[in-house]
């Protein structure tokens, strides 16, 4: 498959996909990775999927990346006698430990860590930000609220505590099975939802090893403060814009994402932009103007990937979302200030013998015609500090490692071939000649950028560049 974009698509499987032909569709469209949503299905229907991307990759001969996004802890009230109540401005209610049914004076908050972590003047948003209560006084086994924002409360709509950091591990039992059951299955990254702090990274990085790659979930306020050090932990990051919007300022959503995408570049860190991307395409086939700009928007402040929600797992038009989303990012890569946009924050590089190969070839591709840049690696990681330069070129990685070429699918720019012929130096020319041109990106007369290293086949060992011409 010739690749044509660079900003990589990441869709979530769910219902609205029944069969494998599907799925080969989605991946035809533009999609480079997909996301296995725990917080829905049974462990066999995401087997049943994982198998069919498994299949659809040996199929089309092009590696197919899979994450596993974890449920985390989810915070909820308790339930009501009557299923609901309409909660008032400036009435107080009580949330407790007491399991038994509430109505409108109180509720129980299944949560002692949220009674314990909370102060008076801390704010609770309920049922994703629709209801917002203070709290006005603490008790050791209850926090008395006002409400500030009322409205209808039915049993069990969730809760969220944005002024607070919980004492909470960010995987439940749940989760660790799921977990378990992933990286059984394969998957080649795992979504840690609710992150707050660096050390929630380093908990979850215990139990995965080197099953997988790590995506660290941006949603709460708390992991915007430890950004830096949470993403420096993880090996990717994801703008998760829906609870992120609950918990913080709606107005501040668009500087975080920016923010969070111009640290995760410094540091050469993938990141993705995900929720309500094309909202409006799980009822219609036509997006809306503003979620255009949105998807435009997030592929020219330099994102690595955009991922469908909703959008492909339930909606009523998945194919025709991956259509769209693939074609507004083809637009915006195409226009004539993209590539200087994303050179006004390129980022400082580090005194390293990868980083410098990896300026070199930016600058070269940006004087030079050069059709691809042909990088050989064996963990991913100069493919990774290439894609960080956001080059004019796209980058085709050459790795023996096929879990490698996988998990590269999330990276901006980058697409891999697996080719275990690459054992001597002296190969790697005619090789990367040979397989450019296979694979649609450069033909006769064209110029290729080729990187490697020696010793051969060791990681961190980038240390050659070479200007080629295909004849």
């Amino acid at each position: 498959m010739t690749p044509n974009k660079k900003v990589k698509i990441l869709a979530t499987l769910g219902p609205a996909i029944k069969t494998i032909d599907e799925i080969r569709q989605l991946v035809e469209a533009g999609v480079n990775l997909f996301r296995l949503n725990f917080s829905h299905g049974e462990h066999a229907d995401h087997a049943q999927r994982y198998d069919w991307v498994r299949e659809v990759e040996q199929q089309l001969n092009t590696p197919i990346g899979i994450l596993m996004d974890l449920q985390g802890p989810k915070l909820r009230v308790g339930r009501f006698k009557e299923g609901k109540v309409n909660l008032q401005r400036g009435q107080t209610l009580r949330l407790d430990l007491d399991s038994t049914p509430g109505d409108a004076q109180r509720v129980n908050l299944p949560h002692p860590e949220i009674i314990e972590a909370l102060q008076p003047g801390m704010s609770l948003l309920l049922d994703d930000g629709r209801l917002r209560l203070q709290v006005t006084s603490k008790q050791s086994d209850a926090v008395i609220t006002e409400v500030i924002a009322g409205g209808e409360l039915s049993d069990r709509k969730g809760v969220n505590v944005p002024e607070a950091v919980l004492q909470l591990s960010p995987l439940t039992d749940k989760d660790r099975r799921d977990l378990a059951f992933g990286l059984q299955l394969g998957v080649d990254w795992v979504a840690l939802s609710f992150v707050q702090r660096p050390e929630d990274i380093i908990e979850a990085r215990e139990l995965i090893g080197d099953k997988a790659f790590l995506m660290a979930k941006i949603e709460k306020p708390s992991a915007v403060i430890h950004l830096e050090e949470i993403a420096r932990l993880c090996d990717a990051i994801m703008v998760a814009r829906g609870d992120l919007g609950v918990e913080v300022p709606a107005e501040n959503v668009p500087r975080i994402q920016k923010d969070i995408i111009r640290t995760c570049r410094q540091l050469g860190k993938p990141v993705v932009v995900a929720t309500q991307m094309l909202e409006s395409m799980r009822f219609s086939p036509a997006p809306t103007r503003a979620e255009v700009t949105d998807v435009a928007n997030a592929v020219a402040e330099g994102a690595d990937a955009l991922m469908l929600s909703a959008e492909t797992a339930s909606g009523d038009y998945p194919l025709e979302a991956v259509q769209m989303m693939s074609k507004i990012i083809r637009q915006v890569e195409h226009g004539p200030d993209f590539q200087a946009q994303l050179d006004v924050g390129r980022p400082q590089a580090e005194a390293t013998t990868s980083d410098a190969i990896s300026c070199a070839i930016r600058r070269i591709s940006s004087i030079l015609p050069v059709a691809a840049l042909v990088n050989y690696t064996e963990s991913g990681a100069s493919s990774l500090r290439a894609s960080r330069e956001r080059p004019t070129a796209a980058i085709l990685s050459l790795t023996p490692s096929l879990n490698t070429a996988r998990r590269l699918t999330v990276a901006w720019g980058i697409y891999s071939v697996v080719n275990e012929r690459l054992h001597k130096v002296e190969e790697v020319t005619s090789t990367a000649l040979e397989i450019a041109q296979a694979q649609g990106m450069a033909q006769r007369g064209d110029t290729l950028v080729i990187t490697a290293g020696e010793p051969f086949g060791q990681p961190g060992s980038t240390n050659s560049l070479r200007i080629e011409t295909l004849h």
